[in-house]
């Protein structure tokens, strides 16, 4: 972390009159152009997470390890026509993370800086995202993309280089792009997904190179208004399923650990979504593990019912809980899990994201 380059920053935030973000409204999403940044928002994020196993192991769908690189974009107050260098309009924060499942320990780090002095940097054309020799890129023609991840963390004592080729199209969320996030119009976003990413590359660990391949899911979400006041957190899946199905859900959560708004969407190859109503999507607890770090309690096994049919979530470790207090300021669980059928087969892996129950989350 570079702190003093920040504090400069937040010094002419605080002396600048503030600037509202534009807008947010429904509208089609177009590409390439959806792919870049969207500055004019307040908070904007790039997600992406998946399993690899080592190249030309016996079972590619039993994992070695999860992973995830996130780049967050937040608009801050400061007007993007302040005379001053140093007057921070943008920053980019970015969370990395490597599950080792053999290792049973999840490495996690984090960055976070203004954008320009060549430290941070995000495109609006097209996904470009870097800070400092971390980076995501896409490149193709949209409806082929490759994105490239390059993370080195000496600290954590790992790092990624990953290549990621889609095998579907465009996954728009919600009503073609507007995901609903609350009961207020306002409440919403603009999301896609790239989910069933092919992915090849290698994983250095400790000194040691490991040459893999897996599946991924990118998450690429824009908006001003996220929360509504009740809601502390929530809780979100996207899972890849081995027959090449795609589905995500989440609810967002009041203090009291009941669902203040939930959503979520299930999209077999070659079909349309189908789009899940607010009342159709529920999460039920069925185990939780207390953090050692935190003591925050965890759901880690979810019964998880939407409109697409009933499923459990397991993670696949316990402990894959991140403390971002460096950067965006929260403690979360982000991690590897399984997603099972009513018989208990396991039938799609993909993440899982808990948020708010070490402390309320405010964006």
């Amino acid at each position: 972390m570079r702190r003093r380059p920040l504090l400069f920053a937040f010094a002419a935030a605080a002396a600048t009159p503030r600037l509202r973000a534009a807008e947010l409204t429904a509208r089609p999403l177009e590409f390439p152009g959806d792919f870049g940044a969207h500055p004019r928002q307040r908070i904007e994020w790039w997600y992406l997470t998946g399993h690899l196993s080592a190249t030309g192991a016996q079972d590619e769908a039993d994992p070695r390890f999860g992973f995830q690189v996130t780049f967050f974009r937040a608009r801050t107050p400061v007007n993007p026509a302040h005379p001053s260098r140093f007057a921070a309009s943008q920053l980019l924060f970015a969370h990395v993370a490597l599950t080792d499942l053999a290792g049973a320990r999840m490495r996690h780090d984090q960055r976070i800086a203004r954008t320009g002095f060549g430290l941070a940097e995000f495109a609006l054309p097209d996904t470009r995202l870097s800070l400092r020799d971390w980076a995501l890129q896409r490149s193709g023609p949209a409806q082929s993309s490759r994105y490239d991840a390059k993370v080195r963390s000496p600290g954590a004592g790992f790092s990624l280089e990953l290549q990621c080729r889609t095998t579907q199209p465009v996954f728009l969320q919600g009503e073609q792009g507007w995901s609903r996030k609350g009961p207020q119009p306002e409440q919403a976003s603009l999301y896609y997904s790239q989910p069933h990413l092919e992915v090849h590359g290698s994983v250095h660990i400790d000194a040691r190179q490991v040459v893999v391949q897996g599946l991924a899911w990118l998450d690429h979400e824009w908006t001003d208004s996220l929360l509504d006041a009740p809601a502390v957190g929530w809780d979100w899946i996207g899972m890849n399923l081995l027959d090449g199905s795609a589905l995500m859900a989440f609810r967002l959560r009041r203090a009291d650990g009941q669902a203040h708004y939930a959503g979520g969407s299930f999209r077999r190859p070659g079909a349309q979504p189908r789009v899940d109503a607010s009342d159709s999507v529920h999460f039920k607890p069925l185990r939780w593990w207390t953090s050692p770090h935190s003591a925050a309690r965890y759901p880690v096994h979810w019964a998880v019912q939407t409109a697409s049919g009933a499923f459990e979530v397991k993670a696949l470790l316990d402990d894959q809980e991140l403390d971002s207090r460096a950067s965006t300021g929260a403690i979360y669980w982000e991690g590897l899990s399984e997603l099972l059928d009513a018989a208990g087969k396991r039938i799609g892996l993909g993440y899982l994201e808990m948020t708010g129950y070490a402390a309320a989350l405010r964006l």
